[in-house]
Formats: structure tokens, sequence, C-alpha cells
């Protein structure tokens, strides 16, 4: 009977698994903090919080004004005085990614997004060459580097083999597929209209709301009347669900991106993409129908909004966008945390 109960508390011993260490993160953001910008970036914080890491945020309200750099240099430092965190998570590069990489002792895990590594042609040139060699230079201080897609990973001038590449959640708890019906009564949609959604966010320049425009007025030639819905970055989420379930097509047309949230969106909620290939467009759109990956002209793209129009309503993205869901990337996120501290 002894020999059977020693046994017994081996198993139980064995079984018993010492909690995990606590990780602590201070994330650093370029703005204000009650701002709309980076809101997918600190909906992944939130993801992550949710995955056990206990986490502060700070601001970085000012990355020109040197007088109030330096003020925000003592603020951080106090920052980290006082939360103690075993990490910085800079959740951009440029000047923000520079900053915490001088300003403090702490572990730094930098994410690049694109307009940090990528140029930026609505930009001096100068200012877009100051802003992408700040970046590089952050990396060299970064212990790990998360970029949004592989495009962008190959843009590091070094430190590559500290660089992973995760792109942002996409919180499938808000973008998942609707009745378009429903959701075109909620927006007073015409309902036999055909809407063709556009992301300008903050930079229209960029994301080339020119060439969608042109795209549009070609592509109505051939199929009749279309209307295209420009969203910037002001749209509260939850109406740019409705509005993505909504909608007809997506249409991206950027010289420029990273890993553009709103397709990853698009797909959560079936709806049928027309993209330039940019970032990790092609990746993401990989076995997904109805999509089209076209040349960057208005010829192309309006041929691509054609095929689109004159199919099925939507397509089976849905499917496609666990590997990208906040909660699969939250998850990843933190095992990065734990290599970088030498974690097992």
């Amino acid at each position: 009977m002894s020999g059977i109960a020693t046994a017994v508390d081996r198993q139980n011993r064995a079984d018993v698994r010492a909690p995990s260490r606590v990780i602590r993160v201070l994330y650093l953001f370029p703005g204000e903090a009650d701002g709309s910008a980076m809101i997918f970036a600190k909906k992944q914080v939130a993801a992550v919080r949710e995955a056990g890491v206990v986490s502060e945020t700070f601001c970085l309200e000012s990355r020109t004004d040197l007088t109030q750099v330096r003020r925000e240099s003592q603020r951080l430092r106090d920052a980290v005085a006082s939360f103690r965190p075993d990490l910085v998570h800079a959740q951009y590069g440029t000047m923000t990614a520079l900053f915490a990489s001088l300003a403090t002792t702490v572990p730094l895990v930098i994410t690049f997004r694109g307009s940090d590594l990528n140029p930026a042609p609505s930009d001096p040139w100068l200012r877009s060459m100051v802003r992408r060699w700040l970046s590089q230079c952050a990396a060299l201080k970064a212990a790990r580097i998360i970029c949004v897609s592989e495009r962008l990973k190959r843009r590091l001038w070094w430190a590559r083999d500290r660089a992973v590449v995760l792109p942002s959640g996409v919180d499938t708890d808000l973008f998942f597929p609707r009745s378009q019906p429903e959701a075109r009564r909620e927006l007073e949609w015409e309902l036999h209209e055909r809407i063709v959604l556009f992301n300008a966010g903050m930079s229209p320049a960029v994301k080339r709301l020119d060439l969608a425009q042109a795209a549009v007025n070609e592509a109505a030639k051939q199929c009749g009347r279309m209307r295209l819905v420009v969203l910037d970055g002001l749209v509260p989420h939850r109406t740019v669900a409705a509005m993505l379930n909504g909608a007809d097509c997506l249409l991206l047309t950027s010289d420029w991106e990273g890993s553009p949230t709103i397709v990853q969106e698009a797909l959560a909620c079936n709806l049928p993409v027309v993209s330039v290939d940019v970032g990790d467009v092609r990746e993401r759109l990989a076995g997904v129908t109805p999509s089209r990956i076209v040349e960057r002209t208005p010829q192309a793209l309006a041929q691509g909004l054609a095929d689109i129009l004159a199919g099925p309503g939507r397509s089976n993205g849905h499917a496609s966008i666990v590997q990208v869901a906040q909660d699969h990337i939250a998850r990843q996120t933190v095992a990065l945390y734990r290599e970088a501290l030498g974690i097992t």
C-alpha cells in the first residue's frame, strides 16, 4: 500500500507545474493617449494583456520638439522606475523606437509597421530618409524585432536574425460575416447600389486615393454605376465592421504597405478584395475567392472590380484568418517576449 501511495505521490508531483513567470511590458506609442491613431496596435496590446501580460502604456506626444522630447525622456524614466517592466515594446519605428532605445536600458522590442521602414512618397525626400534611418538605428538596440510582413523584414539593414514576421491581429469578435442587407440598413445605404470601399487612412496620397477614383470611374464605363466610399482613420471600428459587411468589394491601391489591417478585416467579413501587389496582400489572399491581385493601373484595377462585381456576392475569406486572429497573434507575441527574456 505504501509503495502505491509513493508512486501516486510522485505522479502528483510530476503533474504539478510551477506557475509561469508573469511578464511586465511597458508599451510605447507615438501620439496622444486618447487619439484614434494606432487603434489596431492598441487592440493588440489589449489582447496580449488578456494572454497574461501585465502592461502599462506610455504615449510619446512629441517627436520633433527637442525640448519636449527631453521632458518626455525624464517622464519615461520615471514610468520605468515606477512600473519596473521586464521589456519596453515600441509599437512603431522612427523617433518612437529610437527614443525608447536611448532613454532606457530595459530590453527593447520594436514592431515595425510599414511607413517606418518603407519610403513615404507623400513626405519630402529628406524627411522620409531620416525617418527610415532612425528606424534602422533603433533596430541595432532591439532585443527582438517584429515586422508585420516579410517584405518589411527584408528592408532591415541589420538585426534580421532577431526579427520575426507577425502581422497585426484582427478582432474576430468584431469583424465577422453578417447579412449584407442588415448592414446596409444600419448604415442607411441603398440595398441595390454597388459599393466599393476604400481605406484612405490618414495618408490618402500614400494609399493612392487618386488611383482608386480613376479605377472606379473606369470600371463604371464597363459595368455601370458604382459608388466609392472612402474610409479615414476616424471612423469607429464598429462602423468599419458594418461597412465591410455592407460593401460589395474592398479596393487597395497603395504604393507602400506593411500588412494592411483593413484587408484582414475584409477577409474576416467575407468581403471580396481587389488589390495591387503590396505588403503581404498576396499572402493574405492566397486561396481566397473571389479576389484579385492586379497591376497598378486604372485599367487593370477596373477590370478586377468588374469581374468581382459581376460574380457571387461574398468571399470565403473568413476561413483564412485563423493565423491572423488577434488571440493567436497575442500568444505568439507572448512567446517572443519569453524568448527575449530567456524564459523557457
